[in-house]
Order: C-alpha cells, then structure tokens, then sequence
C-alpha cells in the first residue's frame, strides 16, 4: 500500500485549497434560489437571464475588447523592449531602460493607477486629450502594466537562444528584417503567445488601475462585479464566472493540446533524422 508523504498531503490540501471553491461557484451558478447561501434546486434560470442583463454583459464584451488590445499591444511594446535589454548591450542609460522597464513589476497597482490619473489630467488640461476617461485611458494603462511582464518572458527566451542560427541567415544574404520575421518571430513564438495570453488574463482581471482610469460608461466586468459584491453576491455573477472559467478552461486545453502534439512532431521529425543520418553513415562505410 502506497503511503502518503507530507509533500503530497500538501499538494492535494493546496490544490483542495485553489479548486474547491472554483466548483462551488460553479454548483452554485445553477441554482434555482434568488439566495446565494440556500439551495433552492438545479435550474438554468440565471443563464437565460444573462440575455436580459445588458449591463453586465456589456462590461464583460467590454473587459474582453480591451483585453485583446491589450494583449496585441503589450507583445508589441514588451518584443521590442526586450530586444533592446538583450541584443543591443551598450548604449547610455541601459540600466536605467531596464529598471523602467521593469518598474510596473514591484510597483503597487495603487502608485501606478495615481499616476496615470494625474497624468491623464494634466495632459487634458494642457492639449485637451483625453477629452474625457475611458476605454482608451483603459487600454493605455494596462498595456504599460502588461509590457513589463511581456518584456521579461521575452527577454529569458531571447537569451537562450543561438545566435549563430540568424548569423548564418543573414551570411546566406537573408536581409535583418527578413531574418527577423521569418527566423526570430518562430523561434520566440512560444513566449509571445505566452506573454499574450497572460496580459490578456491580467488585463481582464484588473480592477485597481480601471477604477482610477475609467469614467462613465467604462465599467469593467471586475469593476461591475465588485460593486454588485458588496450589496451581496447575485446568482447571475455566479453565472458569468462560471462561462468565463469553462472558457478558460477550453482554450487552455486547446493550447495543451496542440503544444504537445507540436512537441511529439518535433521529437520524431529529430528521431527519424538521426535514423537517416545513421543508415547514411553505416551505408558509406566500405564493406
């Protein structure tokens, strides 16, 4: 009989700990009392009346259309920012680049959503934009907030790279752009999907940066939710969770997927060209 080590007690007590009250929620979503707390049976009820609640759906189409810039955005700023930090190794002021860079990392979300705000300000008083606060002011400061994180997965990818790869590419007379393009971009794509998918879940998930950049009309999915929690939990935000969760859940699933069955191609596409390689070699050997 198979005991159970400390390690792994504490392993399922931790995953115990994240998940239960993830299914709880999901229970929940489908029960038929207005009441959180008392169960009133399985119904679908808070599903259908999603259709009916435009505000909340509108701020979840809303949390979802900056997230996707948001992520375009970040991946943009943050590749180019990292290749600063990892190809170009001298020029003034590098370490003071990195630190800015980096700052968004360990600086409270409070400090930056302050800043922005009183920046927004001034330059509406100063040029007249923003003319007022809204999806843009959203989709600027969490794109300077994502960056930093897509800088960093960026940066550890370009740096275990070798070099030599390009460098032959462009003896061969492949143009920088050209090898960028089609020899970089493919070789750091892991990390660009990786730092995109997690500015897109940061960006849907902020709350303290959009309550002090947004303005009317600009309610987030976080921010609707938080307002509703604190007049008590309604079963139709159980509902939205619990959409948004399988959503996740599909799409990661997918990425699993398809990442595995990339990495089994790769490992027999490596496989049978060491088996070519060896038949090539034993067949040159005289008899």
């Amino acid at each position: 009989m198979k005991r159970f080590s400390f390690s792994n007690v504490m392993l399922w007590a931790g995953l115990t700990f994240i998940y239960l009250p993830m299914l709880i929620m999901v229970v929940y979503s489908f029960n038929a009392s207005k009441l959180v707390t008392v169960w009133g049976g399985w119904s679908l009820k808070w599903y259908a009346g999603l259709l009916d609640n435009s505000q909340l759906m509108g701020s979840v189409m809303r949390s979802l259309e900056i997230a996707c810039y948001t992520a375009i955005a970040a991946v943009a700023l943050g590749t180019v920012a990292a290749f600063v930090l990892t190809r170009v190794t001298r020029f003034k002021g590098r370490t003071l680049f990195g630190g800015l860079v980096t700052a968004p990392l360990v600086m409270p979300e409070v400090i930056t959503g302050l800043s922005l705000l009183l920046l927004f300000v001034a330059m509406a008083q100063l040029t007249g934009w923003p003319a007022e606060r809204g999806i843009l002011t959203i989709w600027i400061a969490h794109t300077t907030f994502c960056a930093a994180y897509v800088a960093v997965v960026v940066s550890a990818r370009l740096r275990e790279l070798d070099l030599s790869i390009e460098e032959a590419a462009m003896d061969l007379g492949a143009k920088p752009w050209k090898v960028f393009f089609l020899i970089t971009i493919p070789m750091i794509a892991p990390s660009l999907a990786a730092g995109g998918m997690m500015s897109f879940a940061l960006s849907l998930d902020d709350l303290v940066l959009a309550s002090f950049v947004s303005g009317p009309g600009s309610t987030t999915l976080p921010m609707e939710v938080f307002s509703a929690v604190r007049l008590g939990v309604k079963p139709e935000i159980n509902a939205v969770a619990s959409l948004i969760l399988l959503t996740v859940s599909i799409f990661t699933f997918f990425a699993w997927y398809f990442a595995r069955r990339a990495e089994e191609k790769r490992k027999r596409a490596i496989q049978q060209a060491m088996e070519e390689t060896t038949s090539e070699t034993w067949s040159a050997q005289p008899a």
